[in-house]
């Protein structure tokens, strides 16, 4: 993950990767507990996993995202995000981690996940530092905050 641009010091990108540092935090606990037969607790983590990145996904796609997107350059690199979003979204509650098919289509599903962040973090977190105004940093804001009312 980089650590050159300066871009983790943006509150909004801070919380992004707050969370994402939740998330996958969750899901290597979820893999630690299938591994000792938890399954029931593997599940408590999914779903945690699931509402985390419920809100998460939605304060980047109504913010960040939706700013970023209308920039033709941005505009398939957001696509492609917002496509591993939707499909992580129907995997993760699908899941039955009591069979051992599926706990492998999760671990799978976790390490693309790592590589789905590192797009974020290492590739549109640091162009956002250029491509967004100072309006387009509130509105992204604003978005990060109506999708996180607590």
């Amino acid at each position: 993950m980089c650590h050159y641009c300066g871009c983790r010091e943006i509150p909004l990108i801070k919380e992004f990767i707050a969370e994402h540092e939740r998330v996958t935090d969750a899901a290597g606990e979820a893999i630690r507990s299938l591994e000792r037969g938890e399954t029931a607790r593997a599940r408590v983590l999914v779903d945690l996993m699931a509402r985390e990145l419920g809100a998460h996904w939605q304060g980047e796609e109504n913010g960040l995202f939706a700013v970023m997107r209308a920039d033709p350059e941005y505009a398939h690199y957001i696509a492609n995000l917002e496509l591993e979003h939707r499909e992580l979204a129907a995997l993760l509650p699908a899941l039955d981690l009591a069979d051992p098919g599926d706990v492998r289509i999760f671990v799978e599903a976790v390490d693309e996940l790592h590589r789905h962040i590192a797009k974020e973090e290492d590739g549109l977190f640091p162009a956002s530092l250029t491509a967004l105004d100072g309006d387009d940093w509130n509105l992204s804001m604003a978005a990060w905050r109506a999708a996180h009312p607590a």
